[in-house]
C-alpha cells in the first residue's frame, strides 16, 4: 500500500509554520526583543504546563476550555438548525424572504457587543446572554450564505427536473438542496469564526470563565505568557473546529470542485 505524500502546499504550509516558531526562538532567546512583552515559547510552556496542572483562579484549564466550548457550539447548533431551513425557505420564496431580510439586515452590521447590555439586562450575566449574543452572531452568516445559495442555483436543473415528471420536494430534496450544500457549509465555517471572535468578546465583559477571560485577567497582570498561550490555545481549537466542519463537507459534498 503506498503513502500518501504530502502535496507542495501543504509542505510551504508546514515550513512556515516551522520558520515563524524558529524566528521566534531566536528572536527571544538571543535577547534581541523584551521577554516581558514577547515571551519565549519556553515561558509560554511552562504557563501552559503550570495553568494545565494546577488551573487558573479557581477552574481547571480544562474547565476553561469547557466553558467557551459549550457557549461557542450550543449557540453555533442552534443558529444552523434554525438559520439553515430558514435561509433555504428564503430563497425560494421571495415573500418570506422580504419578511427577513430587513430583520438581518437590520442587526447585521452592528458590533455584537453593542447589544450585549440589552440581552445582559434581559437574560442576566450567565450563558443564557453569551448563548444569545453567539446565536446572533452565527445566524446571520448561514442564513444569508443559503438564501442566496438557492437563489444561485441554475434554472435548467429545475426545469430539467420538472421537465421529467419531479414533484416540488422532489426538485428541493434532489436538485436544490445537494446544490446548495457547498454554500451551505461555507456558512457554516463563517459562522464559527465570527462566532469564535464574539466570544471571545463577550467573555472579555462579562464572564468569570472561559479562553477569553483568561486572556484578560491575565492581562491586567502583565502575565504575557499567560497571554500568548490563551492565544495559541484559542486558534488551535479554532483550527480543529473549523476541520470537524471540512471534513464533514468532504464526507457530505465529495463532488465540491468537480464540476
Amino acid at each position: 500500500m503506498k503513502k500518501k505524500k504530502l502535496s507542495t502546499e501543504k509542505k510551504i504550509t508546514i515550513a512556515t509554520v516551522v520558520i515563524i516558531i524558529a524566528a521566534w526562538f531566536l528572536v527571544t532567546n538571543l535577547g534581541l526583543v523584551d521577554t516581558t512583552l514577547l515571551p519565549t515559547p519556553q515561558m509560554v510552556w511552562a504557563a501552559f504546563m503550570d495553568i494545565a496542572v494546577n488551573g487558573y483562579k479557581g477552574f481547571t484549564f480544562a474547565q476553561h476550555i469547557g466553558a467557551s466550548m459549550y457557549r461557542l457550539l450550543v449557540s453555533f447548533l442552534l443558529a444552523a438548525v434554525v438559520a439553515v431551513p430558514l435561509g433555504l425557505l428564503s430563497g425560494s420564496n421571495s415573500k418570506f424572504r422580504a419578511v427577513l431580510e430587513p430583520i438581518i439586515e437590520f442587526y447585521r452590521p452592528l458590533p455584537p457587543l453593542a447589544y450585549y447590555t440589552l440581552l445582559v439586562l434581559l437574560l442576566g450575566i450567565e450563558n443564557e446572554s453569551k448563548i444569545a449574543l453567539l446565536f446572533l452572531a452565527c445566524f446571520a452568516p448561514i442564513y444569508i450564505q443559503c438564501t442566496s445559495a438557492v437563489m444561485r442555483v441554475k434554472k435548467d436543473y429545475i426545469n430539467s427536473a420538472y421537465t421529467l415528471g419531479a414533484t416540488k420536494r422532489q426538485v428541493f430534496t434532489k436538485v436544490i438542496f445537494p446544490a446548495c450544500l457547498p454554500d451551505i457549509f461555507m456558512g457554516l465555517r463563517t459562522a464559527l469564526g465570527v462566532g469564535y471572535t464574539t466570544l471571545v468578546a463577550a467573555e472579555m465583559v462579562a464572564a468569570s470563565s472561559g479562553l477569553g477571560w483568561l486572556v484578560l485577567d491575565a492581562s491586567n497582570y502583565l502575565r504575557y505568557d499567560i497571554i500568548f498561550m490563551g492565544i495559541i490555545v484559542m486558534s488551535a481549537t479554532g483550527i480543529i473546529l473549523n476541520g470537524i466542519i471540512l471534513f464533514a463537507e468532504k464526507c457530505v459534498v465529495p463532488w465540491k470542485g468537480k464540476d
